[in-house]
């Protein structure tokens, strides 16, 4: 089952966050704290999205396995919004049950149902379960595309007013 996050997800949302950041080698990047989720989420200028998908147990209730964390970018040549899929992740325990393809597809519905023109997202170049997993679902490498990044010291320096 996939459904909108809602505000009583934002901690095991940021559980699964870090469990990502585990499994990507990075854990000491993943510095957000659940504040800071739930006023992207749900705070008054909120503009990131996210979908939670269940796991529904023998007893009839419902376990959180994975989630979806999204917003909107813009094309100027095809002038027209997508998704940008920031996150997507799915428990280990949980993998190979449809989770990642009903949040994907949940994504595409978002794009089809909207008059959106895209869904992308990155995937790290070591990571070959989830690009054949990507790739089976129909999608396509950006070859000649490099993602570049400003952050730190460069972004601080960069974005410092001269006097």
């Amino acid at each position: 089952m996939i459904r909108p996050a809602r505000p009583d997800d934002v901690p095991v949302i940021h559980q699964m966050i870090r469990e990502l950041a585990e499994y990507e080698k990075e854990p000491e990047a993943a510095v957000a704290a659940e504040d800071d989720l739930r006023t992207a989420l749900f705070g008054p200028d909120a503009s990131v999205f996210a979908h939670v998908a269940e796991r529904v147990g023998t007893d009839g209730g419902a376990a959180p396995v994975g989630f979806a964390l999204w917003f909107r970018n813009y094309s100027t040549w095809t002038g027209k919004h997508g998704v940008y899929l920031e996150d997507l992740y799915v428990r280990q325990e949980a993998r190979g049950e449809g989770h990642g393809v009903a949040l994907l597809r949940t994504l595409a519905e978002i794009c089809v149902e909207r008059g959106y023109s895209r869904l992308e997202w990155s995937v790290l170049d070591w990571n070959e379960p989830s690009i054949r997993f990507y790739e089976s679902l129909g999608s396509t490498p950006m070859n000649g595309w490099t993602v570049r990044r400003l952050d730190g010291d460069a972004l601080a320096a960069l974005g410092t007013p001269r006097p």
